[in-house]
């Protein structure tokens, strides 16, 4: 029987950071895919570091994410000393472009929320921002400009953290997908597998929208897959710098020339089909955003499935069982939020404390739902 100090659950950036984090602490760490680590959200994402929250539902997520993205440079450059590889990290900031004609209200009410949150943004007229940006419609009203915020190549960040991670002493095991947590009264003992148990002081489930299929997790980490589909275009004319958005559509430049745009959310199940609708939403508000795209080639399209919660914050902490801890639920912001999780879950499992409040994303917030219920 395998014996850790640490068993994760869940093979992509989220459970690979924190595989680092713990590896460079000197514990003995072993994470547990049901297929090639890396393969699912964290390879499907656009990449963007932006905590600006979406919706007035993600403001509760805002300082976990600028803490997280404050600590992105520093992170990008251990990660990639410890690998030897690139991740595309491009802190060149983001730009939000308004068609609205009512842009001055508008404007103005969404500079009020980012300063009232602590961030940075700048109101900007059309002409200031096709200055910054030749390739936005002439249609735009007024846009604005978040220059603290970033992108990086999600697929380059995945090889470069779970090579980092095992080169710092993690163990990972490709098909072997955790079946269920294995407890013994109000103890986690490990994690139960195909045809064995391991057994592990902690143990993390970081197994994204598959968390909740987990015999024994569901409880704490009721996730459901919010799928979304997504394009990659070449345009030789035309070039962008910034992540731009509107609110159909998020551009996302990469550094070898390629633009993402994206993205969709759907709820259909484990389904990750990628559907003629799907990408003629998405191809027509690229277009909108930047005429020029029409002539762009389709290099790719996919959907990948995000772990989305009741409420649709993060999941992170312990639970009332002693030794199981939840790392899942980030929904679209797993690549901004991997840093500060694992950091939090590091310090977690070797102080019993944490530099943050994360109360607020407990995994015991569902069961008090429940009771009220």
């Amino acid at each position: 029987m395998k014996k850790l100090d640490v068993a994760i659950a869940g093979g992509g950036v989220i459970g690979g950071s924190i595989a680092l984090e713990l590896a460079r602490a000197g514990l003995r760490v072993g994470v547990f895919d049901r297929q090639q680590p890396g393969q699912e959200a964290s390879w499907a994402s656009a990449g963007i570091i932006s905590p600006a929250p979406e919706n007035p539902g993600m403001i509760p997520t805002v300082e976990l994410a600028k803490r997280s993205a404050a600590m992105y440079p520093e992170f990008v450059a251990q990660v990639e000393e410890i690998s030897g590889e690139s991740t595309g990290y491009r802190p060149k900031g983001t730009l939000a472009a308004l068609f609205s004609h009512d842009t001055k209200a508008e404007l103005s009410t969404i500079i009020a929320v980012h300063h009232g949150l602590g961030l940075k943004a700048e109101p900007l007229r059309a002409d200031d921002a096709r200055e910054l940006e030749p390739a936005l419609s002439e249609e735009i009203e007024a846009a604005v400009l978040r220059p603290d915020e970033a992108s990086i190549d999600n697929r380059a960040l995945t090889t470069a953290v779970l090579e980092a991670a095992q080169r710092s002493g993690a163990e990972f095991f490709a098909g072997s997908g955790v079946k269920g947590i294995w407890r013994e009264g109000n103890i986690c003992r490990g994690v139960i597998l195909q045809n064995e148990k391991v057994e592990a002081q902690w143990t993390v489930i970081a197994a994204g929208c598959f968390s909740g299929t987990i015999e024994g997790a569901a409880a704490y980490a009721p996730v459901r897959p919010a799928k979304g589909q997504m394009a990659a275009l070449r345009a030789d004319d035309l070039t962008i710098e910034r992540v731009l958005w509107s609110e159909k559509i998020y551009l996302v430049p990469r550094n070898d020339g390629r633009i993402l745009a994206g993205a969709t959310i759907e709820y259909a199940g484990f389904d990750k089909r990628v559907t003629a609708g799907g990408i003629e939403k998405i191809l027509a508000a690229a277009i909108e955003l930047v005429p020029g795209l029409k002539n762009a080639r389709i290099e790719e399209t996919w959907a990948g499935l995000r772990p989305d919660s009741q409420d649709h914050l993060p999941i992170l902490g312990p639970t009332d069982i002693n030794g199981l801890l939840m790392a899942t639920g980030h929904f679209r912001s797993g690549i901004l939020l991997m840093p500060v999780t694992a950091r939090l879950m590091r310090e977690w499992i070797t102080e019993q404390r944490v530099s943050a409040d994360w109360e607020r994303f407990s995994p015991l917030r569902f069961q008090k739902v429940t009771a009220a219920s």
